[in-house]
């Protein structure tokens, strides 16, 4: 469990720092600004997104394609509801919704960019394990 975490933690931290630099970037290209609330939101849907990819386990059965949009449907789904919730205290404009959820699809695009390169980093490690034992007992 507590490796577990720390490595939920590591994905949460180095999505977070890349969606915020790139919304750093972004605002000052286009000259916006940003408000507290939106980088705690931002750090909320991160938080939602790494946890749903850490649980690719329960994925496992399916195809990579599919285990890939479950996920998505299933980010997407909890994002839905803790923005309604969050639409409780600060309503959202529709068009609000609509920026809020392409925020949502670069970050997830990120965050299993990452998490799935170091999924098969780790695969290729275990299978040159396993060819070294093999060529080991012959």
């Amino acid at each position: 469990m507590k490796k577990y975490l720390k490595t939920l933690l590591m994905y949460v931290c180095i999505s977070y720092t890349m969606v915020s630099v790139s919304g750093a970037v972004v605002n000052i290209i286009t000259g916006t600004k940003t408000s507290n609330s939106n980088t705690l939101i931002m750090f909320g849907l991160c938080v939602i997104a790494s946890f749903v990819l850490s649980l690719n386990k329960i994925f496992d059965e399916f195809s990579p394609l599919l285990m890939i949009v479950l996920q998505y449907a299933v980010v997407m789904a909890l994002c839905a509801g803790f923005l309604f919730l969050l639409s409780l205290i600060d309503p959202i404009s529709p068009k609000g919704w609509i920026e809020y959820f392409r925020s949502i699809t670069v970050p997830y695009i990120v965050i299993a960019g990452i998490y799935y390169y170091c999924l098969y980093d780790e695969a290729k490690k275990q299978d040159r394990i396993i060819k070294d034992i093999q060529n080991g007992k012959k």
